[in-house]
């Protein structure tokens, strides 16, 4: 179906938040033109008792198929109508349209209303003479030592106990089994002590028993855990400890500081990690800058967002509402809200000022970024396109050089202060 859109009757009003609403209303000539063409289309396929194939009288069509047949009439005239007038007026809804107040009766114009959100022209009075004092970059020895102490973690050897009660950071093997069930099987696990890999009651049962003993222990679950109500509900397990392991950390020498990273010397390696943590530290800084001259940028220059682009920021941020409930979703929406307007916000600004000031990513920048990750990884660039592409990960990394041009720009319109 082509519809004629100089032959409809078309207002648009502008609500709130960039909210648009169409109303349209379609001449009964076009609708019943329309009709009469699904009629003889479907009366051409029918196969009814007593009439041959494809003969099926329009009469006994109308009889039998009428209220059916209006409503697919319905869909596909208002949805054609809408999709017509969208284009020839230039609209470009960002949110599904919304049918509501259809009004139609054989032989009558028919009319409804469409409403939709349109993407906010966001102008951008003023993006500098701001100030932003930069963090001190400082790294304690206790950070270095919690880095080395990793290190040392990950260097270790798990070495089996045969006796005594497993303790803090011991890797213990155990079966469960929920007593209740009839005819249940222990599960078996393996995991670290006090790493927060199983309820606090679990842990302390398992603390209590020597390798190869087995205990009964009521254990509280919470919620999440249990599946209950409210609070906490209580189960009876039976816990088999049949194993117990202890981390044997490498001594602190030059053996060890090859091992980690061919370094010379202990020394050398809390030197490295003390580099590490600065230039991690620098980049934390220099993030904090961009968020604020965002912020201010935002603050100056207010403007009001489309509902739906807030819901759709919620719903990116929750994974998958679909698997929470109505309450915990409302809940959640409600909890998230500010932090989606604000993500919202700081996006269109971002997009804005890119436009506005020429600061997109070009294909050669594009491009250059490209070699520079198949470089790192020894990887063919073109091959390091393919696979950016396939899994949608090209256009975020022209958007992250879009975004390092633009705070590039705002940098420069505003001051930096130095840390005392």
């Amino acid at each position: 179906m082509s519809m004629d859109v100089e032959k409809l009757e078309v207002s648009l009003e502008e609500g709130e938040r960039w909210r648009r609403t169409l109303r349209i209303t379609v001449p009964s000539e076009l609708v019943e033109a329309e009709r009469q063409v699904a009629l003889k289309k479907l009366s051409s396929r029918l196969n009814l008792p007593g009439f041959r194939s494809g003969k099926v009288p329009r009469s006994v069509v109308e009889k039998r198929f009428g209220p059916a047949l209006d409503q697919e009439l319905l869909d596909r005239v208002v949805g054609e109508a809408y999709r017509e007038v969208l284009q020839e007026r230039a609209l470009k809804p960002i949110s599904e349209g919304e049918v509501h107040d259809v009004d139609y009766q054989p032989q009558a114009d028919l009319s409804f209303r469409v409403s939709f959100d349109v993407a906010p022209q966001v102008e951008l009075a003023r993006v500098g003479g701001f100030k932003v004092r930069r963090s001190a970059v400082s790294v304690s020895d206790e950070e270095v030592d919690k880095v080395l102490a990793r290190v040392r973690e990950q260097e270790g050897t798990w070495v089996p106990v045969e006796e005594g009660q497993p303790g803090e950071g011991d890797m213990v093997t155990v079966r469960i089994l929920q007593i209740e069930e009839e005819d249940g099987e222990p599960r078996r696990y393996e995991f670290t002590l006090g790493k927060g890999e199983a309820i606090p009651d679990v842990e302390e049962a398992i603390r209590s028993l020597e390798v190869g003993e087995s205990g009964e222990f009521t254990v509280s679950f919470p919620d999440d855990e249990a599946g209950g109500d409210e609070g906490e509900r209580e189960q009876r397990l039976r816990i088999y400890l049949d194993g117990r392991k202890e981390l044997e950390l490498p001594e602190l020498d030059a053996e060890f500081a090859r091992s980690a990273g061919n370094f010379e010397s202990v020394d050398e390696l809390r030197a490295r990690i003390r580099e590490d943590l600065e230039a991690e530290a620098e980049r934390e800084g220099e993030a904090r800058i961009r968020a604020a001259l965002l912020e201010q940028v935002v603050a100056a220059n207010p403007f009001e967002i489309p509902e739906s682009m807030v819901d759709q920021y919620v719903r990116s941020a929750l994974g998958n509402p679909e698997d929470l409930t109505e309450e915990r979703l409302k809940e959640a929406k409600e909890q998230l809200r500010p932090r989606a307007v604000q993500g919202v916000k700081r996006f269109l600004v971002v997009e804005r000022m890119a436009e506005e000031h020429g600061l997109k990513a070009t294909e050669d920048e594009i491009d250059a970024r490209i070699e520079e990750i198949a470089e790192r990884s020894d990887a063919n660039p073109a091959d390091v396109y393919g696979r950016l592409q396939r899994s949608g990960q090209l256009e975020q990394l022209e958007r992250e050089i879009t975004e390092r041009k633009v705070f590039g720009f705002l940098k420069e319109q505003s001051t930096i202060d130095d840390p005392e």
